[in-house]
């Protein structure tokens, strides 16, 4: 042929004139690469498939299941267990996890069927998927499970104006911030029986950012509204779940009896997001509280039972709490605090095994004079105080009143205090009890106490108007007023006579 006669150099030229038998020569020089990049471009489309399976935080498509793919497991979800005989799922209701679609009427139809299932039935259980859930606030039912799925987020509306407005709460008579009504919690419940808020540590988030904000700058016409608030309720369990950011107090049951609150997280940042307790029991009987994280900007516990004249005349004391296992931080306030609303009465609370760190004080009771009712038989056992500036406190001037109308007269009643096994290291203060005149403070009991000191001065327990024994070895000293025993229960010394002693400074 023509091309063969031709020189070599002559040969290329020629073939980069043919352009067919260019492309053949090329592809078969070539093939591998060829294959090599068609494969990688399979293996990123694949890639990018399972990538997009997740919309909006939400699991689709067959990946939701947890199928194991080319790189393993892509993030498996739990599957959800059957608390209930009858099951519904929110998506069934018409919600929509992007964080934007308001789901109120989702929820609030999802609780209409649970409601038509009745007692006899065994109730119904709403498994809220993984994805974030905007709502403005809604009612629960009796006899359901509400179960937050692993990566699932209740969101509630920042906007006040999807919050209903509510009476005042009969033992407080005003709205806690403002007189008039109050703003409503984000989940709310009245007179139910048989209620579970439980899940895979999923989150209820209150978005309480621009609520504190406006609180702040006294934006708001009436009282915040808590995260979760159930009333005159009975059987109770909240366990295995995340509470965030509350406008107002976290956790609030009201009037209720045989509630359980078992391993929740409780967040909130701990300055910036005034008055935010993570629970807050409130003329309740009968209650545990156990295997909790909390850390918020105010007390991480609260125990009350009405606030002055209105709870006088309401009458219902919180009685028969256990608080056990728990880890709590306060900077502004205190890790366990009773009172000071708690003039329904407080009494039969244990306190044990507790870990208090970075906090302003360790646990503390206050009340003050026309708050009436008592505060009797608490029991702490077990606390660990890790720097915290004033480990124990009692408190009987918090003056701040509904209105000038309470009795001045009405003077609480403290009596019953053991405290056992206190242990502590970066502690300024590790005990300050001031009684009054009007109210002292009785039978307070100090054992097996031991605790380190960040703050060297003479008076380091400050007591005033307090009666009280201290067995065996206590570093450091108590108060004059104390009596003094050995490990044997023998007398060592007896308390001095003088009411006031130790007073020196404030923290």
């Amino acid at each position: 042929m023509v091309e063969n006669l031709l020189p070599t150099r002559f040969q290329f030229h020629l073939q980069r004139l043919d352009p067919k038998r260019r492309f053949t020569s090329l592809l078969a020089s070539h093939k591998t690469l060829l294959f090599t990049f068609l494969w990688i471009a399979a293996f990123c489309s694949l890639f990018l498939w399972q990538r997009t399976a997740y919309i909006g935080g939400s699991v689709v498509g067959p990946v939701g299941g947890g199928k194991f793919t080319i790189f393993g497991r892509i993030k498996p979800t739990k599957p959800l267990p059957r608390l209930r005989p009858v099951v519904f799922d929110l998506k069934d209701f018409g919600g929509v996890g992007d964080g934007f679609t308001l789901n109120t009427e989702a929820f609030e139809r999802a609780m209409m069927s649970i409601s038509k299932l009745g007692r006899n039935s065994g109730g119904g259980q709403l498994n809220v998927p993984p994805g974030r859930w905007l709502t403005a606030p809604f009612n629960l039912t009796s006899h359901m499970t509400l179960f937050l799925a692993e990566d699932s987020e209740i969101l509630g509306v920042e906007d006040e104006k999807y919050w209903p407005l509510m009476p005042p709460l009969p033992s407080y008579g005003y709205g806690r911030e403002r007189p008039g009504p109050r703003y409503g919690s984000l989940i709310h419940g009245q007179n139910l029986k048989d209620i579970v808020i439980t899940g895979h540590n999923g989150t209820i988030n209150g978005q309480g950012q621009s609520w504190w904000k406006k609180h702040q700058r006294r934006l708001l016409n009436n009282t915040r509204g808590p995260l979760v608030q159930i009333m005159w309720s009975s059987d109770i369990v909240i366990a295995n779940i995340t509470l965030r950011d509350s406008p107002f107090w976290t956790l609030h049951p009201y009037d209720c009896k045989n509630i359980t609150i078992r391993n929740v997280t409780i967040l909130a940042p701990v300055t910036g997001a005034p008055n935010t307790d993570g629970i807050d029991p409130d003329s309740c009987e009968d209650m545990v509280i156990e295997d909790c994280y909390i850390s918020t900007g105010d007390d991480a516990i609260a125990i009350k039972s009405g606030w002055d004249q209105f709870g006088i005349a309401y009458g219902r004391p919180s009685t028969n709490i256990l608080i056990r296992n728990l880890v709590v931080r306060s900077i502004i306030s205190a890790g366990v605090s009773i009172g000071s609303e708690m003039s329904g009465g407080i009494s039969n609370v244990t306190i044990e095994n507790l870990v208090i760190w970075n906090s302003r004080r360790g646990v503390r009771i206050k009340t003050a004079p026309g708050r009436g009712g008592y505060i009797r038989n608490i029991t702490y056992k077990n606390l660990t105080l890790d720097n915290v500036r004033v480990g124990i406190v009692i408190k009987t001037d918090y003056n701040e009143h509904a209105d000038d109308n309470f009795d001045r007269k009405a003077f609480p009643t403290l009596s019953g205090f053991s405290f056992t096994g206190i242990r502590g290291q970066g502690v300024r203060v590790p005990v300050r009890i001031h009684g009054s005149e009007q109210i002292p403070v009785r039978n307070v009991t100090f054992r097996d106490m031991s605790v380190g000191l960040t703050y060297k001065k003479k008076h380091i327990f400050q007591c005033s108007y307090v009666k009280g024994r201290v067995f065996g070895s206590i570093f450091p000293r108590p108060c004059e007023n104390f009596d003094v025993y050995d490990e044997e229960g023998r007398l060592v010394k007896p308390a001095a006579e003088s009411n006031v002693t130790d007073i020196d400074y404030d923290i």
